[in-house]
């Protein structure tokens, strides 16, 4: 998902010198952090071997972020479809 949103950065840094400025970029920037921390929540609770209750919780933390960065991903493209953003 990652590489999704740096495809889209990439794309859009092309497009801006046809359709002008947007915050496009950036706002996917913001979802790869997402993405990010949902990947790192999850390879550190499946990792940690004490502590039920702490892997529980980033189990939860990766899920919520996982979430977070897809549907910011989608109100995106949905935005830039319509030229929104």
């Amino acid at each position: 998902m990652v590489g999704i949103c740096a495809t889209v950065i990439g794309l859009v840094k092309i497009l801006e010198e046809r359709i002008g400025p947007s915050h496009v970029d950036e706002y996917a920037g913001l979802a790869a952090l997402l993405f990010l921390a949902s990947a790192l929540a999850s390879y550190l609770s499946m990792r940690r071997t004490t502590g039920i209750g702490l892997s529980a919780r980033l189990e939860r933390v990766a899920d919520l972020c996982f979430v977070l960065g897809l549907v910011s991903l989608s109100l995106i493209a949905v935005l830039f479809a319509y030229e929104t953003i």
